[in-house]
């Protein structure tokens, strides 16, 4: 099973929520973190780095002897990141999605592929979690490539959670497609209902089951359960504005493992998550 942990708004508790999914399971798990802009699960696990993978996208290079300037590959390409003007093609690689389709229209097979450097895949191992984490190099501006490539390190038969970036755009909708669930986490402020309603669209679009977490119950209003219970969405966590977990939190400690108490929440929200994808499936 792979469960998606997502959050229209940044900062409501996402990772904390994927990192101690993971850690109560009981079993060996994935935890993927997909925020490869700004990934920030390992700092929640103390284990040993097992290997460091280079990602790249291949982009197109063009052979000047063959290249006639019929500009073929420029009409194809919907990002323009290949233009030609009657002359040699113009590639710019920022703006290259490694489809290959400029390859495959040239007509006389003056394009071929060759690999372009996007980031890092990182695995590491800490207790009954295997951490596989993608890290976007400075100045890239596409984060969709390298979460292509840290799924692409799926073990099937293996459960696994994935952490996605906030909102709800493309590098958000590359980690959750192809979930099982969606894990929604969102707090009770106007901004985090605002942003809920995105997520909730987003993930209808996508047909993908999910449920909502509230994180930080305490510190707002009731309009966020208001709209869960309008719009019949399963609430299957509520975590307390608790100052322990803030510190715990502040520490690097996970909080099944800080404050014990909380491991029957995190257990139930996994045990509700199984049941509700098994319903939707029945």
């Amino acid at each position: 099973m792979i469960v998606a942990v997502a959050s229209g708004k940044g900062g409501t508790g996402k990772t904390t929520v994927a990192v101690n999914m993971a850690r109560v399971l009981g079993s060996d798990v994935q935890l993927l973190d997909c925020d490869v802009e700004e990934p920030n699960a390992h700092l929640f696990l103390k284990g040993a780095a097992l290997k460091e993978e280079t990602a790249c996208i291949p982009i197109p290079e063009v052979d000047e002897s063959l290249c006639d300037g019929c500009g073929e590959c420029g009409r194809f390409c919907e990002y323009k990141a290949i233009v030609s003007f009657g002359a040699k093609p113009i590639v710019f690689p920022d703006m290259c999605h490694g489809c290959g389709g400029c390859m495959k229209v040239c007509p006389r097979k003056a394009i071929r592929e060759v690999d372009r450097r996007v980031g890092v895949v990182e695995t590491a191992r800490s207790g009954n979690i295997t951490l596989i984490q993608g890290r976007l190099d400075v100045g890239e501006a596409m984060a969709p490539p390298l979460i292509r490539a840290v799924k692409a390190r799926l073990r099937n038969g293996t459960p696994a959670i994935l952490d996605a970036p906030p909102g709800t755009s493309c590098p958000v909708i590359t980690t959750v497609r192809g979930a099982d669930f969606v894990v929604l986490v969102t707090e009770p402020t106007p901004f985090g209902l605002h942003d809920l309603r995105l997520a909730v669209d987003m993930v209808r679009e996508l047909r993908i089951p999910f449920g909502v977490v509230v994180n930080r119950v305490g510190i707002g209003d009731d309009r966020v359960h208001a709209y869960c219970r309008g719009e019949d969405i399963p609430v299957l966590l509520e975590i307390p504005d608790d100052r322990r977990i803030a510190e715990a939190y502040s520490r690097g400690n996970l909080i099944v493992d800080a404050l014990p108490e909380y491991q029957g929440l995190f257990r139930g929200l996994t045990e509700t998550t199984l049941e509700l994808r098994k319903s939707r499936e029945a």
